[in-house]
């Protein structure tokens, strides 16, 4: 379980507002995609038992355990970017008198750099699965509560784009340059992908509203 997962919002919004450096914005993000997600997660369970749903009930029931799944696994990621700005902290802080020192440093420097990367491209890959529920869920879930989709991809979108913040601050210190080639195209290839599930998310919302 989640240390930053069992306390209470009021905390959370504290802690991130103080001088301490974590939860940071990959975790932030992470934090912020899950409630997204569980925008999902609510308007399913509105949807299931209700007589004029029962033809998609089987889909619905596919989204609401894979945004369970979703959930579950932001919960995961929070724990790990944390982490990962620990270890990061601990290179920084490595000794550099000689040179010896300083060529293990900077090789663990380039380690914990690309490991401090990968986890906000994870963040973000999750929250591209919670904007593909989103859309999804926009064209099935109960229209009584159909515009709590349209947050769900809001917001899920905004988390994606602000985890992937994390990966631009890191990229320019990695020397590996197929590594920053690799992990570059994943974040546009995320970018794109989210930009237009949420827009054929609201649009369908929208559709629905009327």
């Amino acid at each position: 379980m989640s240390e930053v997962w069992d306390w209470s919002f009021r905390k959370v919004v504290e802690v991130s507002a103080s001088d301490s450096p974590t939860p940071g914005g990959g975790s932030v993000s992470a934090l912020v995609a899950s409630l997204g997600v569980a925008m999902v997660a609510m308007v399913g369970n509105l949807t299931l038992g209700k007589e004029k749903y029962k033809d998609v009930e089987p889909e619905v029931k596919e989204i609401l355990d894979k945004a369970y799944g979703i959930i579950g696994r932001l919960e995961q990621l929070v724990d790990q970017d944390i982490a990962e700005f620990g270890n990061f902290m601990k290179v920084l802080k490595m000794p550099k008198d000689t040179d010896e020192e300083k060529a293990l440093r900077q090789a663990r420097m380039q380690e914990a750099l690309k490991s401090a990367t990968d986890t906000p491209l994870e963040i973000a890959s999750t929250c591209l699965e919670a904007v593909k529920l989103a859309e999804q869920l926009s064209k099935i879930g109960n229209k009584g509560a159909i515009s709590d989709v349209g947050v769900a991809a809001y917001v899920a979108e905004a988390a994606l784009n602000s985890a992937l913040l994390s990966v631009d601050i890191n990229l320019p210190g990695i020397k590996d340059a197929d590594y920053v080639a690799r992990a570059s195209a994943e974040r546009a290839r995320l970018v794109n992908e989210a930009l237009a599930l949420k827009e054929q998310a609201v649009a369908k919302v929208q559709e629905r509203l009327k």
